[in-house]
């Protein structure tokens, strides 16, 4: 079957050669009659004959080069399919060994075929490896199986598992690999390739200078055991889709200076296209000092942070939409101080403080109001709770509107020599209000009239009366 489809195409790949370079000398006959004056003398049949030798030639010769071009991507596809396959089987092969040479062989395909589906399968392949189950605790032993007897209703029951040995070793290597071949300085990079890294587990993740623009680059529900640093520093993700959705640091993670972000973003994937760390959890610290996020969203949403540190320092996020949703700070400190939000909408709206530090010192919220239209058009920390040292100053509010209504104010909660330049700034209905200060807490008339209420400080809000009663 495949020889008869083969046959056919070779076929109609020479007859479109020869219809091809028939129809281009009569193109070009019919050129040289009617506009280089070629029909003022009739050709002889010397003349007729040297043309028809020439038409001949030329369609042969277009022949010979489509025979030849077939018969060189054929060669291609074959050699490719052999390379391939022996790569592949090496990778799953029991020993060690043979499976680190894979990983190199399988790297050795990708960077010969340049083709980008080429390219782009062996990379899947690379990652598919690394999203096999795997068992931390066994990923450095020697051995291929172990079996265990356990009793089931009186009978003895004997269960053999297999492992692949020494697989740390083999996952590590997967890993370096990639990110060589993502670092600008590599010989042969594929930064174009999609990479898809969903439940896989990483031991060692040093993805420092790498570069994924790929459409789609994936590490949902991603693990990142603890021992070492995660490290994302200077990273640029350029593709339309970023998403560490579900993942889990245990280990402190470093996403400074990184950029998130796709410059041209097309209606029809509107929805579809942002940076996401959507329910995520950092449980050993995360640092995003300086990073810029672009494009049209980027997610926190229910997005714990757990660890020692959350530091969004000097961070700049441009996107449409940023959004720290229902997001948790439990660790120690959190720290946005110097960040911009810039995008048409910024929420921080249901999320929960529980730092014993949290400072959003000298950060700048919301774009400036120009000509009647702003780029911000809402900043909200609606129904946000604020527990321990929360502080906002020196900060700047700006934009079409800010809310902090339905707000837990319980600690230490300072909002000293921030400016609300937004056109209305709302406080209204907090749920508690407690250790909060303002500069005009001493004098309530001196409040800037765009912040609402009107009577300071803001009467509580009303609680909800039980249904039952």
């Amino acid at each position: 079957m495949s020889r008869t489809v083969h046959r056919s195409g070779l076929m109609m790949s020479v007859l479109a050669a020869v219809v091809g370079g028939l129809a281009i000398a009569g193109l070009t006959w019919w050129a040289l009659w009617h506009f280089l004056g070629a029909k003022s003398e009739t050709p002889n049949q010397l003349d007729l004959g040297r043309i028809s030798l020439a038409v001949a030639a030329g369609v042969g010769g277009a022949v010979a080069l489509v025979v030849a071009y077939r018969r060189q991507r054929d060669t291609e596809r074959g050699r490719f399919a052999e390379v391939f396959g022996a790569a592949a089987r090496q990778l799953g092969d029991p020993d060690v060994a043979v499976r680190i040479a894979g990983v190199y062989a399988m790297a050795g395909v990708a960077d010969e075929f340049s083709a980008r589906w080429r390219r782009q399968q062996c990379v899947d392949v690379l990652c598919g490896y690394l999203r096999l189950p795997y068992q931390p605790e066994e990923g450095a032993s020697h051995l291929v199986s172990k079996s265990q007897r356990i009793e089931d209703h009186g009978t003895a029951v004997e269960r053999v598992f297999t492992y692949r040995q020494n697989d740390r070793q083999v996952r590590d290597t997967i890993v370096r690999v990639i990110a060589q071949h993502l670092r600008p300085s590599a010989e042969t990079q594929w930064c174009d390739c999609d990479f898809d890294f969903t439940d896989a587990v990483f031991e060692d993740a040093d993805f420092r200078y790498a570069v994924f623009a790929g459409r789609n680059t994936r590490f949902t529900n991603a693990m990142f055991l603890s021992g070492r640093t995660v490290s994302f520093e200077k990273v640029r993700f350029l593709g339309k889709r970023v998403t560490f959705r579900g993942a889990i640091f245990r280990s402190t993670a470093s996403f400074d200076r990184a950029v998130f972000g796709h410059t041209q973003v097309g209606r029809a994937d509107h929805e579809q296209t942002g940076t996401t760390f959507t329910e995520a959890t950092f449980g050993g610290g995360v640092s995003f000092e300086g990073a810029q996020f672009g494009g049209a969203r980027t997610a926190f949403v229910r997005t714990t942070f757990a660890g020692e540190r959350a530091s969004f320092a000097n961070a700049v996020f441009a996107a449409e939409l940023t959004s720290f949703e229902r997001a948790v700070f439990d660790g120690e400190r959190a720290t946005f101080t110097g960040a911009e939000f810039r995008g048409a909408r910024v929420t921080f709206a249901d999320s929960r403080f529980y730092t014993d530090s949290s400072s959003f010192d000298c950060a700048q919220l919301g774009a400036q109001v120009r000509w009647r239209t702003g780029r911000t058009q809402e900043v909200s920390f609606a129904r946000a709770e604020y527990h321990g040292k929360v502080s906002f100053a020196d900060a700047v509010f700006s934009g079409r509107s800010v809310t902090f209504a339905g707000g837990d104010f319980f600690g230490d909660i300072s909002f000293r020599r921030a400016s609300f330049d937004a056109r209305a700034v709302a406080f209204d209905r907090p749920r508690a209000w407690v250790g909060v200060h303002f500069d005009w807490d001493a004098s309530p008339n001196t409040k800037p009239a765009n912040i609402t209420p009107a009577l300071w400080p803001p009467a509580l809000a009303e609680p909800a009366k039980d249904s039952a009663a």
